[in-house]
């Protein structure tokens, strides 16, 4: 009887795991089978739209890289998303250790103030930055965003990294300072070692939030060529009509490198949330 009520208790949580894991498996199998459809097969309402109902085709994926701007729109996003990890890294990182170790109570407190900032919506904000971009005279280039984003990837990150600095003991870094090593050393050399899953969750955050803002690359970018993904997929494919083969096939392509990098990194980016938020 036993036996039975633990083989339920299995069935139904395995059963409410695999519902979950079709919903968020689906827009990926949507992207897919979309890209491959022919277009008399994609828009045939009688055709079953989860099949292939004929053969499979490549001419979506072909007229996307070489009839469109789309390796461009590729190459725009991975150069603004390299340099906003960068930035973010070189800001967040020593500014989370010395709030973390050096601040005490109001060092906590301003941390929390600091990732307040990131929940204000861009909406808000694209206009007086607008402002500043035009005032520095990068409108219409790259520069505007590379130095737009930082303002909403720095604040999360370093208010996570705070939280992971804290969890390793200072009885390391006071040793470290025995042994001869400076201030700067002692974090270089011991903490940065021990805090490598907040920092890769900060740098595939911040890499993944930058390829996926939308506001700010609209406001900021008009210019065909300096276009990044999350602007130029839906603003230059979309026509007259809606093509949607192209389309999720600019969706499906960017987003494969992202699940990857999660994928690869899922144990260490579950650990820089759960550590992280733990004094």
């Amino acid at each position: 009887m036993a036996s039975f009520k633990r083989l339920g208790r299995l069935g139904s949580l395995y059963g409410v795991l695999a519902l979950f894991a079709l919903f968020a498996a689906f827009p990926f199998f949507w992207m897919v089978i979309t890209s491959f459809k022919r277009a008399h097969d994609l828009y045939t309402l009688e055709n079953n739209p989860f099949l292939f109902n004929e053969p499979p085709t490549m001419e979506h994926l072909h007229g996307l890289f070489f009839d469109t701007l789309f390796v461009k729109y590729l190459v725009n996003t991975v150069v603004v998303g390299i340099a906003v990890v960068a930035i973010t890294l070189v800001v967040a990182v020593p500014a989370a250790y010395s709030l973390a170790r050096w601040a005490g109570r109001w060092g906590e407190n301003l941390g929390i103030a600091i990732f307040l900032t990131y929940l204000v919506p861009p909406t808000l904000l694209f206009i007086p930055l607008s402002r500043v971009i035009g005032a520095l005279g990068v409108q219409e280039s790259l520069w505007s965003l590379i130095l737009v984003y930082p303002t909403f990837t720095i604040p999360f990150c370093t208010w996570l990294l705070m939280g992971f600095f804290k969890s390793i003991p200072q009885d390391i870094e006071e040793q470290a300072l025995v042994d001869g090593y400076s201030r700067f050393g002692a974090m270089v050399r011991i903490v940065l070692p021990l805090s490598i899953s907040g920092i890769l969750t900060v740098v595939v955050f911040a890499f993944t939030l930058s390829m996926h803002e939308f506001i700010y690359a609209l406001a900021f970018i008009s210019s065909s060529a300096l276009k990044t993904v999350s602007i130029g997929v839906p603003t230059e494919l979309v026509g007259e009509f809606f093509e949607w083969g192209p389309l999720m096939a600019g969706a499906l392509i960017p987003s494969i490198p992202v699940a990857f990098l999660y994928t690869l990194f899922l144990d260490r980016f579950i650990a820089g949330f759960t550590v992280g938020a733990i004094k």
